[in-house]
């Protein structure tokens, strides 16, 4: 590896090793923008490489190895780290303990080579939380997986989109358990760490508007028992004592059309599905998601493993690519901040 290459060296996870995972990598590194933006090092398993391969066909040949130093990050090359959990022939479409144990496995390892400075930021294929839990790992996903290895007490997803960000105060709880978590402390603490993200990114001086929870942001309390008075308003406030431009809680209605069009660079949504909705009508394949205040940094695809098609060759890649490039987009800032 030349000690002049700048790009930095993503580590991309396999995710499930019966999911569309192992495709969507092998059909992304088959393309030649990507080793034009970075060193892709994909963390899974050869063997399942090779396999995929023979589906999609891309005829790119696989380099298994221990350690990144014998990575070529060439293209017509996926260097991978391989850790050898998956056997051949093993299942595509099926839901498997033993996949969800590598899908544990591949983030661990990539986690701890960025730790180790072998790697500059990680890109995550999909995984099955069903599987995950399968194999003894009881997280919601990987964004709370990723806190856990991190040790990262509190974090946060952000969603971006081609026209649309959204970070999400909540994310894997029930509505009413969600509504029950909202409070002002958290709601500031997301939206700080929204802002720092989008200040690191190159937006100095970022826009935010922060959803209601209640239809119409309660509109003056005729929604609701009052939690917008009670749980927002209070760190809107505390942010713009800041100088920050924040504006909210306004209604959710709009204020995603509003942030579309160009009137905010992010909306802090206050519940899952709320700020999901939104950035996946916008189209799965463009969707990327950031886990926002780990000590790494961590992308990701915003779809799922699709079981239903996994093996049949017909996965799209462009939601990892994207993903690729918002990994791209911010290791470099946090190289240069570190030296």
């Amino acid at each position: 590896m030349s000690q002049s290459d700048t790009r930095p060296v993503v580590a991309i996870t396999m995710g499930d090793a019966s999911g569309i995972g192992p495709e969507i990598i092998m059909k992304a590194l088959a393309r030649e923008d990507v080793y034009g933006m970075c060193r892709p090092l994909v963390v899974g398993e050869a063997t399942r490489l090779r396999e995929a391969d023979a589906v999609v066909k891309t005829g790119l040949a696989v380099n298994a190895l221990q350690a990144p130093a014998g990575a070529r990050y060439q293209r017509g090359t996926a260097d991978v780290i391989d850790l050898g959990l998956i056997p051949a022939g093993h299942p595509f479409g099926q839901l498997s303990p033993l996949s969800g144990e590598g899908a544990y496995r591949y983030i661990e390892r990539a986690t701890r080579l960025v730790e180790a400075g072998e790697a500059d930021a990680i890109c995550t294929a999909p995984l099955s939380k069903e599987a995950l839990h399968a194999a003894g790992h009881k997280y919601p996903g990987h964004t709370e997986l990723l806190a856990h290895l991190t040790g990262t007490p509190e974090v946060s997803m952000m969603l971006v989109a081609p026209k649309l960000r959204v970070i999400h105060v909540t994310t894997h709880i029930g509505l009413m358990d969600a509504i029950r978590k909202i409070e002002p402390g958290l709601v500031e603490r997301v939206i700080a760490r929204g802002h720092a993200t989008l200040v690191k990114s190159g937006i100095a001086d970022p826009r935010i508007g922060v959803c209601g929870i209640n239809p119409h942001a309660g509109e003056n309390g005729l929604f609701g028992q009052g939690e917008e008075e009670e749980k927002i308003i209070p760190a809107v406030q505390k942010c713009q004592a800041r100088g920050w431009k924040v504006t909210g809680p306004l209604p959710a209605d709009t204020l995603f059309f509003r942030a579309a069009r160009g009137d905010f660079d992010l909306v802090v949504a206050m519940y899952h599905d709320q700020g999901h909705g939104p950035v996946k009508v916008m189209g799965l394949e463009a969707g990327v998601n950031i886990t926002v205040g780990l000590p790494v940094i961590r992308t990701s695809v915003d779809h799922g493993t699709a079981f239903d098609i996994a093996g049949k060759g017909i996965a799209d890649e462009g939601s990892l690519v994207e993903a690729l490039k918002q990994a791209v987009d911010l290791a470099p800032k946090r190289r240069m901040q570190a030296a």
